[in-house]
């Protein structure tokens, strides 16, 4: 779709999906000198690149949007990270899907204040190679089908007009844009609470060492301080309530982890070189504290609480829901399904974890090991090495016996010719 073409269906008004950035000021001036009338949301996602959010909002208005809002997002942000942690949705190399599943979160925060507004159109700065395209598209489409997307990277129009990065802060120069200064900037971020991802500029020559990026939610490992630091936290039903016995909001939560995590240099930047949707690699460079320290404790948790089985089943399903939010299918039913498979085991996740950081890890430290503490617990005293518990050493004879006839068989039939 080009602007043309919105125009010729007579729609002259128009929402935007702005964080306040370079895109969003281009886009939002040009729209405007095209003839639309641009109506602003910015989702407020504890974005740590932004101290006051009323600044993208007095930015877009000077920009020539005819409004602009700021919309709340924390908690439906904090209850999407928390799934993400319970399901332990990593992408290649690690990385926590926090730009994934924040995309379909300002979707849902947006849609219902533009169509209050009886605007049908909603416009975004995802570029034509990216991942975030789709899942805006995606999440639009799902929750609210009758809406049409506009996406000027992909009207051959505007990307004519604005082929790169320069091309847009000449045109916000010579037009008097209030735009944050970024000449100087040698990469791009996007951000949220859950999490920041850094790229594009000098992070695509992989020549360069990416230790030139300024991390925004701590320090990088080797500043951290010589010290290590232990943290203790109380999950319930999969949900994290307290960090070092004093009680917190989900939010409060994530917080708090950003912040401790954060002065260890947990989290930050993780380097991946990915596999995109669309089917190029990218270079990235990510911060994620909080996920990182309670997703790590999370993970020690569970080591509790699955059998070998139930372990094979998450594994899967963990890659699925991984996989699902990086692509946009964040709604759909697969996400749903895998979701409710996992509520079974995530209301048995309950235990007090302590882990300890130091230089960018996240190490167990110890568990609360009794049934009052950790009632789902499956770890006995049956595999110690001492004169205890209930399994007995010779029950195993039959066990390796059964066993041993399929290798037997192998060795006689097969492996001979199996050249090894």
């Amino acid at each position: 779709m080009n602007w043309r073409e919105l125009k010729d269906g007579n729609i002259t008004r128009i929402a935007g999906a702005v964080s306040g950035g370079l895109d969003s000021c281009t886009v939002t001036h040009w729209l405007q000198s095209k003839g639309f009338s641009v109506h602003c949301y910015t989702v407020d996602l504890g974005q740590p690149d932004e101290e006051n959010l009323n600044a993208v909002k007095d930015r877009m208005l000077g920009c020539g949007a005819e409004s602009a809002s700021i919309v709340p997002g924390h908690d439906a942000l904090a209850e999407a990270g928390l799934k993400v942690i319970q399901s332990q949705a990593r992408y290649e190399g690690g990385y926590w899907n926090t730009t994934g599943i924040a995309r379909p979160i300002t979707v849902s925060a947006i849609l219902p204040e533009m169509l209050a507004s009886d605007i049908g159109v909603l416009f975004h700065g995802a570029t034509g190679r990216g991942n975030d395209q789709v899942r805006f598209q995606l999440a639009a489409n799902t929750l609210e089908p009758a809406a049409q997307i506009y996406a000027p990277w992909r009207d051959p129009e505007f990307v004519a007009e604005f082929p790169g990065r320069q091309q847009m802060l000449d045109y916000c120069e010579a037009n008097g844009l209030p735009i944050r200064p970024t000449r100087e900037s040698r990469y791009s971020t996007d951000a949220n609470f859950l999490g920041l991802t850094h790229e594009a500029g000098d992070l695509e020559d992989v020549t360069i060492s990416p230790t030139f990026v300024e991390p925004g939610m701590g320090v990088w490992a080797w500043d951290a301080p010589d010290q290590p630091e232990i943290v203790t936290v109380r999950w319930e039903q999969g949900v994290p309530v307290a960090m070092n016995g004093e009680r917190l909001s989900l939010v409060e939560m994530f917080e708090r982890a950003n912040a401790i995590g954060g002065r260890h240099g947990v989290g930050i930047g993780t380097h991946v070189v990915e596999n995109r949707f669309v089917g190029v690699k990218s270079r990235g460079i990510y911060e994620s504290p909080a996920m990182d320290l309670l997703g790590s404790s999370y993970e020690y948790l569970l080591q509790f609480i699955l059998d070998r089985r139930a372990r094979d089943l998450f594994e899967h399903l963990s890659g699925v829901i991984s996989l699902q939010i990086y692509q946009g299918y964040w709604l759909d039913l697969a996400t749903t399904s895998a979701l409710a498979a996992l509520e079974p085991m995530t209301r048995l996740a309950t235990g007090t974890i302590a882990v300890r950081l130091f230089k960018g890890s996240v190490f167990f430290e110890t568990a609360e090991d009794t049934p009052e503490a950790m009632p789902y617990s499956l770890y006995t005293d049956d595999s110690s090495m001492e004169a205890m518990g209930t399994y007995d050493h010779a029950d195993a004879e039959g066990f390796l016996k059964v066993l041993g006839i399929s290798s037997k068989n192998v060795g006689a039939r097969q492996y001979p010719s199996l050249g090894r």
